[in-house]
C-alpha cells in the first residue's frame, strides 16, 4: 500500500500563524464634542448652577409706587464628580514571550475603554432631559416626529445651535423615508443627499449624529434626543491618566488608568427626549 506524506503527518511540528490580535469593535466618539465641557477644577468638589426668576410686568397707574420683586437664583444642576480606572497585570513571562505588542496593545485597549465609558455616560443623560418626551415605546421613528422635537426645543425657547443624537437603527426608518422607491413630495434636495451618502449631516439647521452606543431596554426601545450643548455637561477633573507601576514581588508590570470627571444634565429644558424602536430592521 502507498504511504502518503500528508500535511497531518507533521501538523504538530508547524509553527501556527498568528496574524496581528484585533481589538473589539467600537463605534467613534462624539458628545465629547456636543455637550458643553468644563476643564477649570481639580479634586472632588461638587459644580452647581443656578437660574434667576423671571420679572412681572404690569400696567402701572400714572401715581403708581413700583414694588420690589425677588430676584434671587435657585438651584438648577448639579455635577458630582467620581473616580474611575481599569487595570491589566502583565507578568515577566507574558511580556518576554508575547508575539504581539502586548505593552502597547494594552494601553491602547484601556484608552478605548475609557473614551466609551465617558461616551456612554454622556448618552445616558437622555432620560433626564426635560424639555419634553416625544414618541412611545415601540413607534418607529419619523421626520414627523423629528419635527416635533424641533418644535418643542423651540417652544422651550432652547436656543440654537442644534444637535441630534440617535441609535443607528431609529435612523434607519429616517434614511428609508426618503430612499430609493419612497414617496418624497416636498424635499427631492434631501432624497438626493441621503441617496450619495446614507446619512444627511444637517436638516433645518440640526446636526444629525448616529451612535450605537446608545444603550437598548430589554423591549430594544431607545431614547434618542435633540439639544443644545448647555443641556448636557462634561466636567473634567482629570484627564485620564495610564501610569505603569512595577510589582518586584509578583515579577510583572500593572498598567493603572484612571479618571476623575462629573457628568450630567446643565441646563434640562435645552433638551428633548424621543423613545422610539431600536430593533435590528429586516428591510
Amino acid at each position: 500500500m502507498a504511504q502518503f506524506n500528508t500535511y497531518s503527518d507533521i501538523s504538530s511540528f508547524v509553527n501556527t500563524v498568528f496574524e496581528d490580535a484585533m481589538f473589539v469593535a467600537r463605534d467613534n466618539n462624539l458628545m465629547a464634542q456636543l455637550v458643553t465641557v468644563y476643564n477649570d477644577r481639580q479634586g472632588m468638589a461638587v459644580r452647581k448652577n443656578s437660574e434667576y426668576g423671571t420679572a412681572t410686568i404690569s400696567a402701572i397707574a400714572e401715581t403708581d409706587d413700583l414694588t420690589s420683586q425677588a430676584f434671587t437664583p435657585s438651584l438648577l444642576s448639579t455635577l458630582t464628580p467620581a473616580e474611575v480606572g481599569a487595570q491589566y497585570f502583565m507578568t515577566d513571562q507574558r511580556l518576554e514571550s508575547d508575539i504581539f505588542g502586548v505593552r502597547s496593545d494594552a494601553a491602547n485597549e484601556l484608552g478605548f475603554a475609557m473614551a466609551q465609558k465617558i461616551e456612554k455616560d454622556l448618552l445616558g443623560n437622555f432620560t433626564s432631559l426635560t424639555g419634553g418626551t416625544i414618541g412611545t415605546a415601540g413607534s418607529a421613528m419619523t421626520w414627523s416626529y423629528f419635527y416635533a422635537m424641533l418644535t418643542a426645543l423651540r417652544a422651550q425657547n432652547g436656543p440654537a445651535p442644534y444637535a441630534f443624537v440617535c441609535r443607528p437603527e431609529q435612523w434607519h426608518y429616517l434614511g428609508k423615508a426618503v430612499a430609493p422607491g419612497a414617496t418624497v413630495t416636498n424635499s427631492p434636495a434631501i432624497q438626493d443627499s441621503i441617496v450619495g451618502r446614507f446619512y444627511v449631516g444637517s436638516v433645518s439647521g440640526v446636526d444629525i449624529y448616529v451612535s450605537s452606543n446608545i444603550a437598548k431596554d430589554a423591549s430594544d426601545d431607545a431614547y434618542c434626543a435633540m439639544f443644545n450643548p448647555q443641556a448636557i455637561a462634561l466636567d473634567i477633573r482629570r484627564a485620564p491618566r495610564l501610569e505603569p507601576e512595577r510589582d518586584a514581588s509578583r515579577r510583572g508590570w500593572e498598567l493603572n488608568l484612571s479618571a476623575v470627571y462629573a457628568h450630567g444634565v446643565w441646563r434640562p429644558k435645552f433638551g428633548v427626549k424621543g423613545i422610539f424602536d431600536a430593533a435590528l430592521p429586516t428591510s
